[in-house]
């Protein structure tokens, strides 16, 4: 079996095409059953691995791998693939992907992507704010209100600090850490301050094999901290440019906009990198 897929680059900076977060995109996976699905993304060793499926309900069926586990939903693997879907002739600027959690629109303006989220839901953390703080490894009054879960495709933990000072100081504790659960059982945590007044620099941790790892650029938790600007009652429209993933050196940038119905919109640059053929 000759599986052909593409590599990108999404939410690259400003045109350079080594920033932004790494995705494979198999272009078709109907062949493909989903344990050799995950095993491909294994061996690919990305943040997630997609496989393009037909649909009957929109431009494909997506199926998202991480080297370890299916995701329902990731923001970076919906534009990365939309890509691939536009230049495969299976829709043009405007498409539907199909996904585990829903059908996701998606919209271009030339290599830039933009996605809107599913409505999202959200509950207050189990762990008052002097807790989350010591397993961030920062002081109580580093944490600003409200941390909350969010779940607009996959709920993570969105963690407001009072400065940017405070992002820059995140080190997780991996012991600590552990304590955290979702509702899928996957504590993930993403932690952000305002910059500017229209400027956010964020963080996304989340634990493998005993580790924290921290990850360049996540459509999922940008989406969910759109919804938290909306339970916290601000006012929409909201439009902000989000920077991520300049302490693992691959720095990224997503466009964040509330409409005034309180839909939340993620977008960024895709630029895709090279193809190649995997033989099975």
């Amino acid at each position: 079996m000759q599986l052909k897929y593409r590599v990108l680059n999404v939410f690259a900076v400003g045109g350079v095409r080594l920033s932004g977060n790494a995705l494979a995109v198999f272009e078709d996976g109907s062949g493909l059953d989903p344990e050799q699905m995950q095993a491909i993304a294994r061996q690919m060793n990305l943040s997630e691995s997609t496989f393009i499926l037909p649909s009957k309900r929109a431009a494909a069926l997506v199926r998202i791998f991480t080297p370890a586990y299916e995701m329902p939903f990731a923001g970076h693997p919906t534009l990365g693939t939309a890509h691939v879907c536009r230049a495969l002739g299976l829709g043009g600027n405007q498409l539907g992907l199909e996904m585990r959690a829903g059908i996701i629109p998606v919209t271009a303006d030339g290599d830039h992507w933009t996605l809107r989220a599913a409505p999202a839901t959200s509950r207050l953390a189990d762990q008052p704010p002097a807790e989350i703080a010591r397993l961030l490894g920062l002081d109580a009054g580093d944490i600003g209100f409200q941390p909350l879960w969010v779940k607009a495709g996959r709920e993570q933990l969105v963690v407001p600090l009072t400065s940017e000072a405070a992002v820059r100081r995140v080190r997780p504790k991996p012991e600590a850490f552990e304590k955290l659960k979702s509702a899928d059982g996957a504590g993930q945590v993403y932690v952000f301050a305002t910059t500017g007044a229209k400027t956010i620099l964020s963080r996304f941790f989340f634990p493998d094999n005993g580790a924290v790892l921290e990850d360049p650029a996540t459509g999922s938790a940008c989406a969910n901290l759109g919804a938290w600007f909306v339970a916290m009652g601000r006012r929409p429209p909201l439009d902000f440019e989000v920077s991520q993933g300049e302490f693992v050196n691959r720095p990224s940038i997503l466009q964040l906009e509330v409409n005034t119905d309180d839909e939340v919109f993620v977008g960024g640059d895709v630029i895709e990198i090279g193809s190649g053929q995997l033989d099975l």
